[in-house]
């Protein structure tokens, strides 16, 4: 990002900035939403998860020399194996125990994904250290939009980020697997009396959540530089957006991604880029005390 020298070229660099990287967090947390809708988990890996996508994808073009594409599809499929990868090894084991409390296992689960994080965060600075890491765009060059030099791979990132929230939208609404899955976030109990098996929509939805957090991951790293400590920040904007727009609601998410996205980015530019994520979760608290079930939450 760079600081627009006028009241009005600043007007216009925030509201393209804000606009793309809102997308993110809207491709982002609509994986979030889908996650905890159809398996109730709340996933405090989420941002670790998307740090280990870009790291993923940087080492490819730094270490192995890959092109832009290659690296991106070397940082997605990453980013797919990390999400798979948590659930089998943190959240199923919990979810399958009997040695837990039902009642308990969601306070259990909770506390072993932001382990889970925190533990990869740790794992990435140990070996590649913790300064931030850029992936190479794929599409390079300026435009020019009102007066303001943007550079054209942001234009790609919120392009790219909107097909795939229409190609999710289409697999949940339009096939019969997508919609297994959305009668799963409506009634579990439900769709296992029509001989679906509960366990394998969970497992799609966790591949549809890696695919969803290597691509926004992927493409952050190209609009961003992010490092391990980026982890628990995004975590934390993701947690906001998901809980603004309503627990379980992709909707809701959606628009509290632009919520969140553009008071960040009026944060980042008005007063400080380290103080960007905290008007989001000021607004989290006041929400949670007029509204606590979100825009457009049904719990």
């Amino acid at each position: 990002m760079a600081f627009a020298r006028d009241p009005m070229t600043e007007f216009w660099q925030i509201l393209i900035d804000g606009f793309a990287i809102s997308s993110l967090y809207a491709l982002g947390a609509t994986g979030f939403a889908l996650i905890f809708g159809v398996s109730g988990v709340l996933n405090l890996s989420h941002g670790a998860l998307m740090v280990t996508a870009v790291v993923a994808a940087w080492a490819a073009g730094d270490s192995l020399h890959v092109g832009p594409y290659t690296g991106a599809a070397i940082g997605v499929a990453v980013g797919f194996a990390a999400s798979l990868v948590t659930y089998f090894l943190v959240v199923n084991p919990l979810q399958r125990t009997r040695k837990i409390r039902e009642e308990e296992k969601e306070i259990f689960i909770l506390t072993a994904t932001l382990l889970w994080g925190i533990m990869i965060q740790q794992l990435i600075a140990y070996f590649y250290t913790d300064n931030a890491k850029t992936v190479a765009p794929i599409v390079q060059g300026v435009v020019a939009i009102a007066g303001v030099r943007t550079p054209t791979n942001e234009i790609f990132t919120a392009i790219v980020c909107w097909l795939v929230i229409a190609v999710l939208w289409l697999l949940v609404n339009r096939t019969r697997a997508g919609k297994a899955v959305l009668a799963a976030s409506m009634n579990p109990r439900g769709i296992t009396l029509l001989g679906v098996e509960l366990s394998r929509v969970y497992i799609a939805v966790w591949a549809i959540y890696g695919v969803l957090v290597g691509i926004a991951g992927v493409l952050l790293g190209m609009f961003l530089g992010i490092s391990s400590y980026s982890a628990g920040p995004l975590t934390a904007s993701a947690f906001a957006i998901v809980v603004l727009g309503g627990l379980g609601s992709v909707p809701g998410a959606l628009i509290a991604a632009y919520v969140v996205g553009y008071l960040e980015t009026i944060t980042a530019y008005l007063i400080s880029p380290a103080y960007r994520t905290i008007p989001a979760l000021l607004l989290l608290v006041a929400f949670m005390y007029v509204r606590p079930r979100g825009l457009l939450g049904r719990r």
